[in-house]
């Protein structure tokens, strides 16, 4: 497979290339295999799907807050995100139906039981996308597996990027990417920081880097292509003007056609390209330049913070807890949380903290609750 291939250093001038159909199927099987069929048609090598086992993910709170929304397929978080997953069955049949055709078929996990639902359903390949970066409790279960990993690092410091590599490091996993990505829908030029590629092989040279994007059009991922990402994902829809938040920033077939075979046609083999080569090769372009400027540090942007915020991982108690009680590691659990609580990245160091206040299962820990 070639994103093995590229995983494993052995391909350098091949560029694997993912359709990201997500939740844009708008929860009806026949509409996510016509994606899969027009992914296929493209160009693409891979279709990947979101999934999630609601009540691991989310806590009670977050599932059951009103949603009142222009894209809300259900009164509550929890009912629109109810009607958006698909079933085992549904995926064993996306998973045979992408097979039929030859293309790769895989999904991000976002939560642990739906990383083992994806080990049994033995896709090529595991996504954790970036909303789980600073899940360590994940990224460890994951790393242990015998399977290869693509990790996006949207909404996240240098410092937790370093730290995914010595979480995997310290497993002994050498198969997995790492993805640059900005987590803004859409995101604008000035903000994609293609630098960061830049920086990424630099700083990690023994890692395939890829290019996750959500900005609109295809020039600017071709130029990530042509600084060195060698795996790239695109949100990928039939219509952009299709109800659902992530349409926007999608592209549509004749978009997805253009990005891959422009990047067929690149010849890759003299490897990244310095900026100016690269727009001078797209022939120009303001958005290409703004997206290209130079970048000195990898932190979390200001057009993050509404994903950070609605999406982002908290410390939540994994069961009922009371005051003035030693956190142990079993306590906690790691979940979206409205209101949030402590960021996911800092679990250890609530071990061994004392409890101020009662807690119950699934409330957000907060800094408040805890005697430093």
């Amino acid at each position: 497979m070639l994103l093995t291939d590229i995983i494993t250093r052995n391909v350098d001038d091949s560029v694997y290339i993912i359709a990201e159909i997500g939740q844009n199927h708008q929860g009806c099987l026949e509409t996510a295999k016509k994606m899969i069929l027009e992914a296929k048609l493209a160009g693409c090598h891979c279709v990947k799907f979101q999934k999630s086992d609601l009540p691991a993910k989310f806590t009670r709170s977050a599932l059951d807050r009103e949603y009142v929304s222009e894209h809300a397929w259900g009164k509550t978080y929890g009912e629109h995100k109810e009607f958006l997953e698909f079933s085992r069955e549904q995926y064993l049949e996306l998973q045979a139906y992408s097979s039929e055709i030859n293309v790769d078929f895989t999904a991000s996990a976002m939560d642990e039981c739906s990383l083992d639902f994806l080990v049994d359903l033995k896709v090529p390949f595991i996504k954790i996308g970036s909303g789980d970066a600073n899940n360590f409790l994940l990224l460890k279960k994951a790393a242990g597996l015998e399977i290869p990993l693509v990790i996006s690092t949207g909404m996240q410091t240098m410092d937790t990027v370093e730290r995914i590599v010595r979480t995997m490091e310290d497993a002994g996993k050498q198969d997995y990417a790492l993805m640059h990505c900005v987590s803004s829908y859409p995101t604008s030029p000035g903000d994609c920081n293609l630098q960061l590629i830049t920086m990424f092989k630099r700083r990690f040279p023994n890692v395939a880097i890829g290019y996750s994007g959500h900005e609109l059009g295809v020039a600017i991922t071709q130029a990530a292509v042509l600084l060195g990402a060698r795996i790239v994902e695109r949100h990928f829809t039939l219509d952009t003007n299709q109800k659902g938040s992530d349409h926007r920033c999608s592209l549509e077939p004749n978009e997805l056609r253009t990005l891959s075979q422009s990047i067929k046609n690149y010849n890759l083999r003299e490897g990244p390209m310095s900026a100016v080569d690269i727009i001078k090769t797209l022939n120009g372009g303001q958005e290409v330049e703004e997206a290209l400027r130079d970048v000195h540090l990898k932190e979390i942007l200001p057009c993050e913070l509404p994903c950070r915020n609605k999406l982002g991982k908290s410390i939540v108690a994994a069961c009922s807890l009371s005051k003035g009680h030693i956190l142990q590691l079993s306590d906690l659990a790691i979940k979206v949380s409205q209101p949030s609580g402590v960021t996911a990245e800092k679990y250890l160091d609530l071990v061994g903290k004392k409890l101020t206040d009662n807690v119950c299962e699934d409330e957000p820990i907060t800094g408040n609750m805890l005697i430093i």
